[in-house]
């Protein structure tokens, strides 16, 4: 194992092995260009010629998408903007770039490089959410945007949104994030307040998305798991141009007049690359 390390870090110990430390930074360039950019911050740590290789421009432009200009042009800091280099465009478009004040932001996923989307209830049209008797607006950790919509009662439950963005080529999965119950602290302990719940076991909820490209998706399902937070799929869209923007409309929507429902919370809708989940946000249970 010594020895293993002694040629991995280009140590002599008093002979002329070769390590690692004397490959020219242009062939360990070479080398990242096929690598995630997690295992390059990696490799970075080993020694000199590796963190110089991971800086190299031309490692990070094969990471990034391919309509990263078009994603930069939202970052408010524009003489920044000018200043970055490719690893530095990489970093910036991992972290959240607020958009419509806050209530919606985006963000490329570290491992691939996929663009991510999140749209919070205030930024989503709600049937009756002006109405203190049916809707209002709670705060809590428990969303990314520190408030949810929690509706008490209604007849008619609609929530409806619409994007138009340049997504990168791909395929998309698009998801409401909706909790029966309220989420509460008690005494520093997470509960469920269940006075409000009612309705939803009655009829199923309807998911759709339609595209201005003419791709279209329904589901339904019954909204029947108090006291977690549910990612209910919509449906899948594809992006064919990254470079011509897509419009996405989508909605959950229980209209039937016959009785009323409540008890619900909506966070918002979530955009993921199809197959890539965010774990931090998934299921929290009472």
């Amino acid at each position: 194992m010594g020895a293993f390390w002694s040629v991995v870090g280009g140590e002599e110990g008093g002979s002329p092995e070769t390590g690692l430390g004397d490959l020219p930074e242009l062939c360990a360039a070479a080398v990242m260009v096929n690598l995630d950019p997690t295992e390059i911050c990696q490799l970075a740590k080993m020694n000199r010629v590796f963190r110089g290789a991971a800086s190299a421009d031309f490692v990070w432009q094969a990471k990034l998408p391919e309509n990263y200009s078009y994603l930069m042009g939202f970052v408010s800091d524009e003489k920044g903007r000018r200043r970055f280099r490719k690893k530095d465009i990489y970093a910036r478009l991992c972290r959240p770039i607020s958009l419509d004040g806050g209530n919606r932001e985006f963000w490329i996923e570290k491992r691939k490089g996929g663009v991510c989307m999140a749209i919070a209830s205030k930024a989503l049209v709600i049937t009756g959410i002006d109405d203190r008797r049916y809707w209002s607006y709670v705060p809590t950790g428990e969303s990314r945007f520190q408030y949810v919509a929690y509706l008490q009662q209604i007849w008619w439950f609609e929530v409806v949104g619409e994007i138009d963005f340049c997504f990168p080529a791909g395929t998309y999965s698009l998801y409401f994030r909706l909790h029966v119950g309220r989420p509460a602290k008690r005494f520093g302990r997470r509960v469920c307040t269940s006075d409000h719940i009612h309705g939803w076991d009655i009829k199923p909820a309807r998911f759709q998305l339609s595209t201005s490209d003419g791709q279209q998706s329904l589901t339904q399902c019954y909204l029947d798991k108090p006291g977690t937070w549910v990612m209910h799929h919509v449906g899948d869209f594809v992006v064919r141009k990254s470079n011509e923007p897509i419009k996405v409309k989508f909605s959950v929507a229980q209209i039937d007049c016959t009785h009323t429902k409540g008890g619900l919370c909506v966070d918002g809708a979530f955009i993921y690359p199809k197959g890539y989940r965010e774990e931090s946000i998934f299921d929290t249970r009472c």
